[in-house]
């Protein structure tokens, strides 16, 4: 059956599709234009920032009405209010300096006295509510910082924590082989933040996934699970969701230690369960970086049979002759300090390796130049990782 359209319905089907195609071209317009505005200077050239030239790295931004413009980085010390830009006539702010060392370095620019991001770097990490453009220096420090050629997996999963009385999320990294090998169980790190962080903190700053890639990878690390949770008992996840903290009064006396009882107590078994992780002592490790390095000295405390491999990182917290004993009754294969000589908490560490000498506790004190900082962790984790289920 053929249907014949009249003249009127042929003219509105004109209509319609001149609309539709007017429509598009607007849209594509207006992408064009807010692409222009965004990566462009006035003469059409596409703004880089930052750019990297070998002993050089250039940082420029599109601020056509703007008056002043300066580079703050945190590798700049001494140099109060940052470095100033100059202005070219397309309206494009930029200014050269020498590349710092091989690490991971944050910036940010100023702008009328406005700090404000570099909208040409996608690369940012986040830290608590700051979010801030990352300038990564390649090097033999920094080789295994950077993207491996097979990554692993990084999922967040919730929890029900009776201790705490919220359900809670943590993040989970597990290695490359981990779908391709469904029979496998696999040796866990807990790995903890300090004060400030959550359970991103050691993903988005630490690089926690792309240091054991590459270790994996590269033969170094073996295949383990990384478990990431989020050490403030008032959270029930990063702040970046908006979700309610609780309430509960966790200075309370009754609610001492809640946090690292939650995570002894009803994290592990939930990975165990949720996971599969060798549920065995020797295949387990746990380290922390300040608050997180006192979690893990509190959790090998009062459970010393639960961790072999210890690894407090800058840590707070402390221990006493009985507990280290347990710890050497419990057969501990690892024990690692790590601190950085001008750290404000290389006392404590100090303290702590003269405590385990003085108990006879077979240990590793790894010291390193620095204070406490994100620099010194990531070295940490990319020391510790190969040293884990040996």
């Amino acid at each position: 059956m053929i249907t014949y359209l009249n003249l009127k319905t042929i003219r509105n089907m004109k209509k319609l599709l001149t609309l539709v195609a007017v429509a598009l071209m607007s849209v594509g317009t207006t992408s064009a234009q807010e692409l222009a505005n965004f990566n462009f200077g006035g003469r059409g050239q596409q703004v880089k920032s930052p750019e990297l030239n070998g002993s050089k790295v250039t940082f420029r931004i599109n601020a056509r009405q703007a008056n002043q413009v300066s580079l703050s980085g945190n590798w700049m010390e001494g140099q109060r209010g940052g470095v100033p830009l100059t202005k070219g006539e397309n309206g494009v702010w930029e200014v050269t300096v020498d590349t710092p060392s091989p690490e991971i370095y944050t910036y940010n620019f100023v702008v009328d006295g406005v700090a404000v991001n570099d909208p040409q770097n996608f690369m940012v990490q986040r830290d608590g509510t700051r979010y801030l453009n990352m300038l990564m220096v390649p090097g033999d420090r920094t080789q295994n910082y950077f993207e491996a050629n097979k990554r692993g997996t990084v999922t967040y999963k919730w929890y029900d924590s009776q201790i705490l009385g919220i359900n809670r999320r943590l993040t989970v990294y597990t290695p490359y082989e981990y779908e391709k090998n469904p029979k496998k169980k696999y040796p866990v790190l807990y790995l903890l933040h300090g004060a400030g962080g959550d359970e991103e903190a050691w993903t988005s700053m630490g690089r926690a996934a792309q240091i054991l890639d590459n270790l994996i990878e590269k033969g170094l690390a073996k295949p383990m699970i990384v478990v990431m949770p989020n050490g403030n008992p008032n959270q029930q996840a990063a702040p970046t969701l908006g979700l309610p903290n609780s309430q509960q009064n966790f200075r309370d006396p009754k609610m001492a230690n809640a946090y690292v009882k939650s995570l002894c107590e009803e994290i592990v078994p939930f990975i165990e369960k949720e996971f599969r992780a060798d549920a065995k002592p020797e295949q387990r490790a746990i380290a922390g970086l300040s608050m997180g390095g006192g979690h893990t000295i509190t959790a090998a405390n009062l459970y010393p049979a639960m961790f072999d491999y210890i690894c407090p990182l800058s840590a707070a917290g402390s221990s006493n002759a009985e507990q280290v004993k347990a710890l050497k009754a419990a057969g501990v294969k690892l024990y690692m300090i790590c601190c950085g000589t001008t750290d404000f908490l290389w006392d404590n560490s100090v303290k702590l390796d003269a405590l385990l000498t003085e108990c006879g506790l077979d240990h590793i004190f790894y010291k390193s130049d620095g204070g406490h900082i994100w620099a010194n962790w990531r070295l940490y984790l990319n020391d510790l990782a190969p040293k884990l289920f040996k």
